[in-house]
């Protein structure tokens, strides 16, 4: 995961939050805003907008508060499904894999590790006093939730062909550098639009994000997006921008008529059998953030992983995750690439990645999904996220 790249949705979020009445009860509560329809959103108590700068929480505020962001953002609760997929327990992985595993969640921090060979769990410990019925933030893990919203979309006939501009779907952006943009494009990463998402330059694109909420509003994503020059034809370049995630957001919930947390609840949650319930942070239009922040259990960011290597039953077309979790763009001779808000691995592997040490990390020849929370002690990871692509690698080669 390069750099912090996830926090610009955290810092919409913080403004709706930091917006509370300083009435408001001091526990989070329930208020109804208008989206366009009325909807219920999770309101947390007042807060000071300076205690809400993720990047600056110290190593103990993270622990504490990455199992607990509905206290500190405002967002959608989704409650868990009636039906939930049962994990039953299966092989154990070998003592000496176990003990290493251990060892690592302990020297980087980690909250919980998960491994599944084929629908049944293989290994779950937790620390950082994570326990199977918290729920941890995702970060940029949501992406791929976002992604797989936008195929569900296809599916239902909302969204016509991912060949279709993006103006269709975002009116607002016509005479924009999205102007012949498409949807495929946005999903890719590849529209040619220049973005800066250096967290370390306070004139960057997305540390300007806050500028734009301050001033626009509801309208603050649009706003932003529109101004930005194109740097290079669509389909031509490959640069990572959390804002063009929120775009698609944005497109999908303009295309199914609501937020993409009542449409996940349909198409993810219910469909996978979740077994908790799901927060999913907002902005200030009432929308999800599409490119972060949704809260799950350990074991509920698992069956996303089997979701995805099962091809997402009826809910997506049939090829969604073949095309999704494909190289649509390649990063030299490394194997490593990106497709539709997934990142693609060597020898057929992928993942979803988010900073301080969230992933899924899925092995389709082995059935297998190793899915991990943390609090790593930097946004990006520095050699950890290595570390346990490297050890997810060791755990596939002892699968049989």
């Amino acid at each position: 995961m390069r750099g912090k790249r996830a926090i610009s949705g955290l810092i919409l979020a913080a403004m709706l939050a930091a917006g509370s009445s300083p009435a408001a009860a001091q526990e989070p509560h329930r208020v109804t805003i208008a989206w366009p329809d009325p909807v219920v959103v999770t309101q947390p108590p007042p807060r000071d907008p300076a205690d809400l700068q993720v990047l600056f929480w110290t190593d103990e505020q993270r622990s504490q508060r990455f199992r607990e962001m509905e206290k500190w953002f405002a967002g959608h609760e989704v409650p868990a499904p009636k039906s939930t997929r049962p994990l039953p327990r299966g092989k154990q992985l070998s003592k000496a894999l176990r003990a290493e595993i251990k060892a690592l969640m302990a020297e980087t921090n980690t909250a919980g590790v998960m491994v599944v060979i084929d629908g049944k769990v293989a290994f779950e410990h937790y620390g950082l006093g994570m326990g199977p019925k918290d729920r941890w933030t995702s970060f940029s893990v949501a992406k791929s939730f976002t992604s797989t919203l936008l195929g569900a979309a296809v599916k239902d006939g909302k969204i016509a062909s991912l060949n279709d501009p993006v103006t269709k779907y975002i009116p607002r952006l016509a005479g924009s550098a999205y102007e012949g943009v498409t949807v495929r494009q946005l999903a890719t990463m590849t529209s040619g639009v220049k973005w800066n998402e250096d967290y370390t330059d306070p004139k960057s694109d997305v540390a300007q994000m806050n500028r734009f909420v301050a001033d626009y509003g509801a309208d603050a994503i649009v706003a932003q997006m529109k101004q930005l020059p194109r740097e290079a034809e669509p389909g031509s370049k490959w640069v990572y921008k959390t804002g063009e995630t929120n775009l698609i957001g944005l497109l999908v919930e303009n295309a199914v008529g609501k937020p993409l947390a009542e449409y996940a609840q349909l198409k993810i949650a219910a469909a996978t059998g979740f077994e908790g319930g799901m927060f999913w942070m907002v902005d200030p239009r009432g929308g999800n953030i599409g490119g972060c922040c949704l809260s799950l259990r350990l074991s509920d960011y698992a069956r996303m992983g089997i979701f995805a290597l099962e091809g997402g039953g009826a809910q997506v077309p049939v090829d969604w995750f073949a095309e999704a979790t494909d190289s649509a763009v390649d990063f030299g001779d490394s194997g490593f690439g990106y497709g539709y808000q997934w990142w693609t691995y060597p020898q057929g592997t992928y993942g979803a990645q988010g900073i301080f040490g969230q992933g899924i990390t899925l092995f389709p020849d082995k059935r297998m999904v190793v899915a991990y929370i943390g609090n790593w002690a930097q946004a990006s990871g520095g050699a950890e996220r290595g570390q346990f692509l490297d050890l997810s690698r060791k755990i596939a080669a002892e699968v049989r």
